[in-house]
C-alpha cells in the first residue's frame, strides 16, 4: 500500500480526520481538486468563519435518522474545538444565538488545520482531480490523472454540490452508489426562497429591507431576521426554514413576533382613533414595509376601519401566508440536505457497513445542520470519529 489512508476532500471534515489519523501513526494523503485547502472555510461567515456554536446539539441537525449524529457530537463537542482554536491563540467572539466567529479571518482556521495535518505527517496533493475509486484486494485503488494510489482505507470528505462555483460536485454520492450504498434525496439547504407569481414584484420593491420575523411551516419555526431581495426572501430565518421546506408548500411569516398584533390594533383603535394605519405600522415594522402595506388600506384613521379590515391588516403583519416558487438552488445554498444514507454507516466510525475501509464524513452524509456553525461542528465531530477509528 502507498498509504494507510486516502482522504478525498481537503476541507473541514477531511483535514480534521487527517490530523487525527496521522497522530495515530497512519500515513495519510489528502486529495483535492482545488488549488488551496479549505475553500468553503475561507468564504464562510463573511470571511470570518462561523466555526461552531455554543449550543450545538443533536436537535440542531436534520437527518432521516435523528439519532445518528449523537455519538460523534458527544465525543467531540464544540468545547473541544474551541480548545483547539484557543491553543492556536485565535481570537473569537460570539454573535447571536451562540454563533462563534474569528475576530480576524477564516484563514486562521484553515492555517490551524493545515498545521495540525502537517504536524501529524499528512501529505497534501491539491489541484488534483480524483477520477475513480476501485476495490483492490483488501484495500482500494484511487485514480488521478497522473497516477493510481493504493491504500488500505478511503475517506470521502468531498462535501455536496452546494456552491458549485467553488468546484463542489456530487462525486461523493457517485462513489457511494458505485459501492451499492443508498442516497437520501438531496436538495439545496440554507438557501434563499424565490417567487414568480404576483408576489415577485412587491417583494422586489422592498429589496434590501430587513425585519425581525418568526417563520413557520408544518415542521419547524425560526425566530430570526428576514431579508427582502430582488428575487424573493433571504436572511437567517428564511435560510433556516428552507432546510425544512418542500416544493409547493406554504410558509407563514409573522413580522411582529412575540406580540398579539390583532389585540394591539384593536386597542390602538380605541385609545388613539385618529392615528393613521401607516403610523401605527411604523411603530411595529420598518417604515418602507409600513408604507407598502398602507398602500392597500383605504382608510386614513384607525377609527374608520371596520373590524374585518383591522383583522386583515393584522393578518398581513403577523400571519402572512405565502407559497414560494422555489429556491436559489445549489449556487446559493450554504449546504446540501440529504446525502449518503446513515443506515449504511456506523455512527461510531463513519465506516460503510457493507464495504470495509470505506468512510463518509461531513456534508456528504445525510446530516444537515442548522445555520450558525452547526455544520462545521458536524464536520469536526465526524472527522474526529473517523480519524480515531480508521
Amino acid at each position: 500500500m502507498d498509504y494507510d489512508v486516502v482522504i478525498i476532500g481537503a476541507g473541514a471534515a477531511g483535514m480534521m480526520c487527517g490530523a487525527v489519523a496521522g497522530r495515530r501513526g497512519k500515513s495519510v494523503v489528502l486529495l483535492d481538486h482545488a488549488k488551496k485547502p479549505g475553500e468553503k472555510i475561507r468564504i464562510s461567515g463573511g470571511g470570518r468563519c462561523n466555526f461552531t456554536n455554543l449550543y450545538c446539539g443533536p436537535e440542531n441537525f436534520i437527518s432521516e435518522n435523528e439519532h445518528f449524529a449523537k455519538s460523534a457530537l458527544a465525543r467531540y463537542t464544540q468545547w473541544d474545538f474551541i480548545g483547539l482554536v484557543e491553543k492556536y491563540d485565535i481570537k473569537w467572539h460570539e454573535k447571536t444565538k451562540g454563533q462563534l466567529f474569528c475576530d480576524n479571518s477564516s484563514q486562521q482556521i484553515i492555517d490551524m488545520l493545515v498545521e495540525e495535518c502537517e504536524d501529524a505527517g499528512n501529505e497534501f496533493r491539491l489541484d488534483t482531480e480524483v477520477m475513480g475509486v476501485e476495490k483492490l484486494g483488501d484495500g482500494f485503488a484511487v485514480t488521478t490523472p497522473t497516477q493510481t494510489i493504493a491504500c488500505a482505507n478511503v475517506v470521502m470528505a468531498c462535501g455536496g454540490p452546494s456552491i458549485p462555483k467553488m468546484g463542489a460536485t456530487g462525486f461523493g454520492y457517485k462513489i457511494a452508489e458505485q459501492f451499492g450504498l443508498n442516497i437520501v434525496r438531496t436538495e439545496p439547504a440554507l438557501v434563499p426562497l424565490t417567487f414568480t407569481d404576483q408576489l415577485k414584484e412587491p417583494i422586489a420593491a422592498l429589496s434590501g429591507m430587513s425585519v425581525d420575523a418568526r417563520i413557520t411551516n408544518d415542521r419547524a419555526t425560526f425566530d430570526e431576521a428576514l431579508l427582502f431581495t430582488h428575487r424573493g426572501l433571504s436572511g437567517p430565518a428564511v435560510l433556516q426554514i428552507s432546510s425544512y421546506w418542500r416544493s409547493g408548500e406554504a410558509i407563514t411569516v409573522d413580522m411582529n413576533p412575540g406580540r398579539d398584533t390583532l389585540t394591539e390594533l384593536r386597542e390602538a383603535k380605541d385609545t388613539t382613533p385618529k392615528l393613521s394605519p401607516e403610523k401605527w405600522l411604523n411603530s411595529h415594522i420598518p417604515a418602507r414595509l409600513a408604507a407598502h402595506l398602507a398602500q392597500g388600506i383605504n382608510y386614513t384613521r384607525l377609527a374608520d376601519m371596520p373590524d374585518r379590515e383591522i383583522q386583515n391588516l393584522a393578518l398581513q403583519v403577523s400571519a402572512w401566508h405565502i407559497r414560494p416558487a422555489g429556491t436559489e438552488g445549489y449556487r446559493k445554498a450554504e449546504v446540501t440536505r440529504g446525502g449518503v444514507d446513515t443506515d449504511e454507516l456506523s455512527s461510531k466510525t463513519m465506516e460503510a457497513k457493507s464495504v470495509s475501509g470505506l468512510y463518509f464524513i461531513g456534508e456528504v452524509v445525510d446530516v444537515t445542520g442548522h445555520l450558525g456553525g452547526h455544520n462545521f461542528q458536524w464536520a469536526w465531530a465526524s472527522g474526529v470519529a473517523c480519524g480515531e477509528a480508521i
